[in-house]
This record gives structure tokens, sequence and C-alpha cells, in this order.
């Protein structure tokens, strides 16, 4: 099971380079960058990480599909993937309604149907493919054509629903999810994907002797969390009342556990946040977890 981390809010670019180099000295295997609305481009804090330092995969989880055209976005994340001599691995997911209709006036309808689609286009645009396109959607005829070759990068989809992980599984190299416990990862993703997918699963962990005032402060500070449909929809499948049910806090040992847990489910990959980076690192926790080889 490979182990990265995400910087949630970071101040920007100088402090997503801070975070590359702590994740090499670390022996991380990847860090990874997120769009929150109205914050900073996760393609274009990767593309700041100094060359040549830092884990082995820097990836998006994720990046949004709905405000950008899929020609746009192929094109940043070749850049990106160039300017990373290939450690680039593109997460994207259709966002929310609240933002993407309710904040930027974009449709919202049929996000399935909308992210196949979407897929269908960005994807032979990244392997140097022409594209033409007559669909729903998009209606797009067009090649990139960059002055010299780039390597694909790999392409994981937030996927959580029946309909989007059949999409993940037929187009992409597997899901990045969140807010999930290992029971969810065992029951409804492993399953739904082929075997060699990678389940990518972002886990909010904390090392703390006071487990229960941590989880109340994650329940205050993501109470949004549960009421975007399809976090609640997730939450309500896996018998949960908010996000802070999936945080894993507590003694090392405590954590040690859980996140293996993650492992024995099917999960191949923990992108850690860590809400204690001040105190013991659950960073530190994972990593020996991680050189124990416990594996998917």
């Amino acid at each position: 099971m490979r182990i990265g981390t995400l910087n949630l809010t970071p101040d920007g670019p100088a402090a997503v380079r801070d975070t590359v180099l702590d994740a090499g000295r670390r022996g991380l295997d990847a860090v990874w960058a997120n769009q929150m609305p109205g914050g900073w481009d996760p393609l274009t804090l990767l593309a700041a990480a100094e060359p040549g330092t830092g884990p082995a995969e820097l990836g998006t989880a994720v990046t949004l599909t709905g405000p950008r055209h899929p020609v746009a976005l192929a094109t940043q994340a070749l850049t990106t993937q160039a300017a990373l001599d290939g450690r680039l691995t593109l997460g994207v997911g259709p966002g929310h309604a609240p933002y993407l209709t309710g904040e930027l006036g974009l449709p919202f309808d049929a996000p399935a149907a909308r992210t196949r689609e979407y897929l269908e286009v960005l994807i032979p645009l990244l392997h140097g493919e022409r594209v033409t396109h007559r669909g729903r959607f998009l209606d797009v005829d067009t090649q990139l054509t960059l002055p010299r070759p780039v390597s694909p990068p790999r392409v994981l989809l937030s996927a959580l629903g029946p309909r989007m992980l059949e999409i993940a599984g037929e187009l992409t190299d597997g899901t990045v999810v969140t807010w999930v416990r290992p029971e969810f990862v065992r029951d409804h993703l492993r399953p739904a994907l082929p075997d060699t997918a990678r389940v990518v699963v972002s886990v909010v962990v904390g090392v703390t002797t006071d487990p229960d005032r941590m989880l109340e402060s994650v329940a205050q500070d993501f109470a949004a969390v549960g009421t975007l449909p399809s976090y609640r929809a997730l939450l309500d499948r896996s018998g949960l009342r908010g996000p802070e049910e999936t945080v894993v806090a507590g003694s090392e040992e405590h954590l040690a556990q859980e996140l293996a847990r993650f492992g024995e489910a099917g999960a191949t990959d923990l992108v850690v946040l860590d809400l204690n980076p001040e105190g013991r690192s659950a960073l530190d926790v994972a990593v020996t977890l991680s050189s124990s080889r416990v594996t998917a």
C-alpha cells in the first residue's frame, strides 16, 4: 500500500514545494494537491515542485472537469507532466452542483454521462491522438501538437456510485475517493473495479490523546461536506452521520491498526491528511505501516 500526503490548504506554490521536499525526506510515495472552490489550481501548484525532488508520484486529488474544457485540461496536464519529468497522476472529478451551478452558473445535469464523454475526449488527447467527437455535451475536432513528445499521465476518477465506478473501470486507471471507511472500500469500490485498478483513498488522520475533541473539530470544520448530495448519499450508504465518522484519530497503535484495514479492504494507496502535524506525525505512523509491507 503506497502512502502519500496532501496539503489541504497550502499558502501557495512555496508551501507545496516544501511539502514535496518533506515527503521525499520521509520516504513517502506521493504528494497530492486538490482543488477547492476559489482556491489554487492544483496542476499549477504541482508544476512548481523543484525538478528531481520529492516522491516518484505527484498527483491531483482532484482537479475539476466541470469548469474546464477537456482540451484545456489536456494541454495543462501535459505541460505539468513535462515540468515534472513524467511523475504526474491526473485525478479528476465533476465537482458538486452548489459550486458548478450555484457559483459558476454551469450545468450539472447528468454528471455521469458528462464525465464519460469528457474522458472520451480527454484521454485520447493525452495520448497524442486526434479526437473527432460529436456528442451530447461536446463537439471536438482537434489534436494537441506539442513540440516534443510527452508521456501521458495516469488518470484517476473520483467515483463513488455504481455508474461513476463503471466509468472509472472502463476508461481510467482507477478511482480516488475521500470520506470513506474500509468497509466501503471492501464492499463497494473494490468489487466494482478491475483487479489492476488503483483505489486511492484520502484519510483524515490524527495522533491524539483526545480523539473525541478532534472529531468534534472535524465535524465543525467540514460540516458542509454532509450537505453535498454525492457525499450525503455516500455517508448514508455507509450508515454514517457525518464526515467526522471517517476520521482515524487516537494513539499511534490505533492509527496503525485502522490504516492497515484500508489495505486489507483493497485500497492500493492512502493519502494521509494529518490533523496534528506539529505533534507526533500521523505520516510517520503511515510510513512505518508502509515499510512493513501491508498490501492490498
